[in-house]
């Protein structure tokens, strides 16, 4: 069997105090091998962006352990967080979160900036990964140049390059018209044939049938776990 990249145990998150209190995740056990495809799906409200928060590291479960690649990391200091966010995880998010300012080039180069990389093997790097999206005559242009499935292809070449153990793409065709959203998808498929370890966060049931396993998820409770036909 795989060894496990995500190990969800008893996660609970609470917000406020006293009579205000909500508690929003009520006890989640979860478990994604490595390869896997998974679909986290749910509606407005369903707790799906506060466990994603977790899951990315952006947030702590009020209770329970949180495992990457074995090690408990529910507890660690924000410092040790962001080094995790930044070498161990690859976000690719809904509204791209390019920076304006830079080339596709420089956007998919930045997460390499914190590395000892040097600079030549950053660029080489970079431009191996946006050849790879199909995005190689734009190395050049900034995200105002481009079309929302051209952003999104460079937004997922940032996310690949620090080799991710995991890739967590939240609504990632949420901004994009039906053929682009198909085309990303695509390109997700793909990377997850590469071998790539990919969580997708969705309320779209459509988006969520291309994972090889979905999970459903309401009220802040797992309400089923459905494979692939």
């Amino acid at each position: 069997m795989k060894e496990e990249v995500i190990g969800l145990r008893g996660i609970h998150k609470f917000y406020g105090e006293g009579d205000a209190r909500l508690h929003v995740l009520k006890g989640i056990d979860a478990s994604v091998r490595e390869g896997e495809f998974v679909a986290i799906v749910g509606a407005s409200g369903s707790g799906k962006t506060t466990l994603l928060n977790i899951l990315g590291c952006l947030d702590r479960p009020t209770e329970g352990q949180y495992l990457l690649n074995g090690e408990d990391v529910s507890r660690f200091s924000d410092d040790r967080l962001s080094e995790i966010r930044n070498r161990r995880l690859g976000f690719v998010f809904q509204s791209f979160n390019l920076i304006p300012q830079l080339s596709v080039l420089e956007n998919v180069e930045v997460p390499l900036f914190y590395s000892r990389m040097p600079r030549a093997a950053r660029l080489a790097k970079s431009r191996e990964l946006i050849d790879a999206v199909g995005l190689g005559p734009r190395l050049h242009h900034r995200p105002a140049q481009l079309s929302g499935g051209e952003c999104q292809r460079v937004a997922i070449a940032r996310a690949l390059v620090n080799d991710p153990v995991l890739l967590l793409a939240d609504e990632p065709t949420g901004n994009l018209d039906t053929r682009t959203g198909a085309e990303i998808l695509a390109l997700i498929r793909d990377l997850h044939a590469q071998g790539r370890t990919i969580l997708l966060i969705t309320h779209d049931p459509g988006v969520a049938a291309q994972a090889e396993r979905r999970i459903r998820i309401g009220d802040g409770r797992i309400l089923e776990e459905v494979e692939a036909a």
